[in-house]
This record gives structure tokens, sequence and C-alpha cells, in this order.
């Protein structure tokens, strides 16, 4: 009994020491986040085990802030919205480290439906902080841009910004803002 007792102490020791060393930088196998916009909220679900750099820039841009403020700058109806330009024309930011980064696919991940979230690049391995989330089956950018989440929650805010009018550059004649995006968990 006396053993029994001893064993049952040594485990519970190394449990709360491991929650004690490692609680706080503890983040769930698929973090969820909440997209404050001037339409709604929505949420995305990231796939860090499926593209870690892409989470990683993403997440500490948004613990920076540097997409508050920010606009969805192009929306093409039938296809996707995008933003994470600070600039807001689709010519500026860039990604944590200074510098872009690799692409990220795997074989698993597709454009099979809507609400696919991926980075926006100029090419092979040109990842900044900018980013899109379709609003259609879109197969064509498989193995073109790295896929790191979907929207699991509030589409239809999705929904609202993409039927935003836009002028001849498909920027939106009314600003589509994020004022926050947040981790959630």
């Amino acid at each position: 009994m006396q053993k029994w007792m001893l064993f049952l102490s040594l485990a519970f020791f190394q449990l709360f020491a491991h929650l004690a060393i490692y609680g706080e930088s503890y983040q769930p196998k698929h973090p969820v986040v909440v997209f404050e916009t001037t339409q709604g909220n929505f949420e995305v679900t990231l796939f860090p085990d499926l593209a870690p750099k892409a989470v990683e820039n993403f997440l500490t841009h948004a613990k920076e802030n540097y997409y508050n403020g920010t606009s969805f700058h192009r929306v093409i109806k039938g296809f996707m919205i995008q933003g994470g330009d600070p600039e807001g024309n689709g010519t500026g930011g860039q990604s944590i480290w200074g510098k872009p980064f690799a692409d990220e696919f795997h074989p698993d991940r597709h454009f099979d439906h809507p609400g696919i979230l991926a980075m926006a690049n100029r090419g092979p391995h040109t990842n900044g902080s900018q980013f899109f989330i379709t609003t259609a089956k879109t197969p064509w950018l498989d193995q073109k841009h790295t896929i790191f989440g979907e929207v699991t929650k509030g589409y239809e805010i999705v929904q609202k910004i993409e039927g935003a009018q836009t002028d001849a550059q498909n920027r939106p004649l009314v600003a589509q803002k994020i004022i926050k995006i947040s981790l959630k968990r």
C-alpha cells in the first residue's frame, strides 16, 4: 500500500510540475481565432500541424495587433476576400521574420470548399502578412498558396464582406475593416 501511495504521489508531482512549467506555453492543436470586423465576427480554426510557419506568422501578427484597423482591401465575388496589408492596397506587409517565408503545401489540404484561409503571395516562397479567405471552390490554387486554416463559425459574415460593392480594381467602395483578430483558444 505504501509503495502504491508513493507511486501516486510521484505521478501527481510530475503532472503538476509539468503543468507549472509548460502550462502558460500550451497551444491547442488547432487554435481558433476570432475576426472582429465592421460586418460582424467570424471564427477561423488554424492548422499549425500542416503549416507551422504560416500559423506562427499569423498568430504573432494577431497578438501584436498588426492586423487591427486594416481592411479587406481586395474583394472578388465568387472567389475570395483578401486582407493583411497595413498599406491597405495590396502592396504592403511583411512576415514576422522581416522577409518572405517558404510555402507549406500539404497533400491532404485542397481548395475544395469555401472558407479556406490561405497566404496571399506574388509567386513561390513570397509569403508575408497578407492572407485571403475563399468564397468558392478554387482548385486552381492547390499547391500555389499555403492553406493554414478555415472558417468554422460565422461564414455568413465572410459572405457579407464578399457582397460589398467594389471598384474596377476590386477594392470595396466602403471599407471592410478588421477591427481585431484575437486568439479564442
